[in-house]
């Protein structure tokens, strides 16, 4: 059950994202929500292995958001600068 509402974190993190800044598309919008689960899953996964914290703590989830925020940034960071270069 901890991995569906990790998901649903990162669902709902990447969507939160696309949909504040203007100027996106709906390809955009599925790439943000991949990548919002992605580092959520991932970041939930370290942090468990690491011995951060045990997975029904609400550590883990904060973790989850975390993960989530750090993958979209470092995403947006490399991939927006090359569109500005353009």
């Amino acid at each position: 059950m901890h991995l569906i509402i990790t998901m649903l974190i990162g669902l709902g993190i990447g969507t939160m994202v696309e949909l504040l800044l203007p100027g996106h598309t709906a390809s955009e919008l599925v790439l943000a929500i991949f990548l919002g689960v992605a580092g959520a899953l991932v970041a939930r996964f370290v942090g468990e292995a690491a011995g951060w914290f045990q997975p029904q703590e609400p550590a883990s989830y904060v973790g989850a958001v975390a993960g989530a925020i750090v993958v979209l940034l470092l995403y947006g960071l490399v991939f927006r600068q090359r569109r500005r270069a353009r």
